[in-house]
């Protein structure tokens, strides 16, 4: 069965539309958007900056360059292909100058040798492919007013280069006659302790957030991220678009599941995981609801109940649909059947049911909308606009700073799709290759 994307070649496009249900056409005209290179990274990791009206007055985002992890080899922290990893820094300044908010890059793994070595010729595997600057944007924009709580903040964002959500540490580096680097694990140390001596270890608050495979991580690092700052430091975690679940998808087979196990496998991740017993298969032990279990440290989970890429790839992926029953409504979830509605929903219920337990987890936040996107934090206009999707009158940059800052308790759950006028869905044009 073909897995969930690794990545596309460069040249791949993938053209994608943001459409509010209501009034789509105006929003669709005014925020186009084309999202180019490695097609999981860009389009369903995070998103490209929106095309603002050039009559908007808005200034353009920062644009950071890419700092190489010190003495990579030394340490073993190296991306796929062996390559040093890398992670672009904005220094804070005046109120946020002792404060820190670290974002882990998402874009999906590799399963085999085969995937990881296509990954080693891209950006998600090579930071020899990697853009020398790069935009910041949403939770990591220095504009008060796309990002009023963590503007003036030191800021990183850290590439991923490891195929396994920054957790792999195998000491052999040949496989079947060819080099692969699978180590996340040095990657994630290494970055943290060059982000300690620059400043971290004397941060007062500090966040930890990530999107997609980056949010995985998230949750896998939230707890050894809080143990490197001081004890009366505030420290949270932000998982954006994380959530994977284990479901089966519209053919019966349970292709995460099986796309889990082959990267457990492949990466030793079994190891790895404290929280991974014997009761448990390999695929299980990535999963989202059995890392959470353990986590200590607060978190907040942010998903869409009716997460793109999770839809495209884990509920209906195109090896599940051999008639194409399910392409317009993979494509726009306007289109869908009553009847694939009545699956979407089912789909909504098992991310419910799945954050459950976490739910009474002292100190956790929620905000589960009920768009189809992936990735929401990143944009400036999902994070924190005049239009941005709202949840009980509350963006979701309002309602993240609200439970940071322990301004008020933060569970907002959405209704049931189409309920939410404000929603940005997204448009696919054509199929998502892989």
């Amino acid at each position: 069965m073909p897995p969930p994307p690794p990545s596309a070649p460069a040249s791949h496009h993938l053209r994608l539309w943001w459409r509010r249900r209501g009034r789509a056409g105006a929003v669709g005209a005014t925020f186009a958007v084309a999202l180019l290179a490695t097609a999981l990274l860009l389009a369903l990791s995070s998103y490209a900056s929106i095309v603002f009206p050039a009559s908007s007055g808005r200034r353009g985002p920062a644009l950071v360059g890419l700092t190489l992890v010190r003495r990579a080899s030394e340490k073993g922290a190296l991306c796929l292909d062996g390559s040093a990893p890398g992670y672009h820094l904005q220094g804070g300044s005046g109120s946020g100058s002792r404060s820190w908010l670290i974002h882990l890059e998402g874009g999906g793994w590799c399963r085999n040798l085969k995937s990881c070595a296509s990954r080693q010729r891209s950006m998600l595997g090579s930071s020899r492919y990697m853009e020398g600057q790069v935009e910041f944007t949403g939770i990591l924009s220095d504009d008060k007013s796309q990002n009023p709580d963590f503007y003036n903040w030191n800021k990183v964002k850290i590439r991923y280069c490891d195929g396994a959500s920054f957790s792999g540490d195998v000491k052999d580096e040949l496989q079947n006659g060819t080099r692969f680097f699978f180590r996340g694990q040095r990657i994630w140390e290494a970055v943290m302790n060059e982000l300690v001596v620059k400043g971290l270890r004397n941060a007062k608050q500090a966040f930890l957030t990530g999107c997609s495979a980056g949010g995985l991580a998230t949750y896998i690092h939230c707890d050894s991220f809080r143990a490197l700052l001081p004890k009366d430091s505030r420290v949270k975690c932000l998982a954006d678009g994380g959530f994977f679940l284990d479901v089966e998808d519209i053919s019966g087979r349970r292709t995460m599941h099986s796309f889990y196990s082959d990267i457990v496998r492949l990466q030793g991740l079994r190891e790895r995981f404290s929280h991974c017993n014997s009761n448990m298969d390999a695929g299980q032990c990535f999963f989202p609801r059995e890392v959470v279990k353990h986590i200590v440290n607060p978190v907040f989970v942010l998903n869409p109940a009716y997460d793109a890429w999770q839809v495209q790839h884990a509920l209906a992926p195109e090896a599940s649909d051999p008639q194409h029953s399910w392409l317009d409504c993979r494509l726009d979830i306007s289109k869908c059947s009553p009847k694939q509605l009545g699956i979407l929903q089912g789909f909504r219920k098992e991310l419910h049911d799945a954050i459950s337990e976490a739910k009474q987890k002292r100190g956790w936040g929620f905000y589960i909308n009920s768009c189809f996107v992936h990735c929401q934090s990143l944009n400036s206009l999902t994070w924190h606009s005049p239009t941005s999707p709202r949840v009980n009158n509350k963006s979701i940059a309002e309602a993240v700073g609200d439970w940071f800052f322990d301004r008020r308790e933060v569970k907002e759950i959405d209704c049931e799709y189409p309920c939410n006028p404000t929603c940005h869905n997204l448009v696919f044009a054509r199929p998502f290759k892989i």
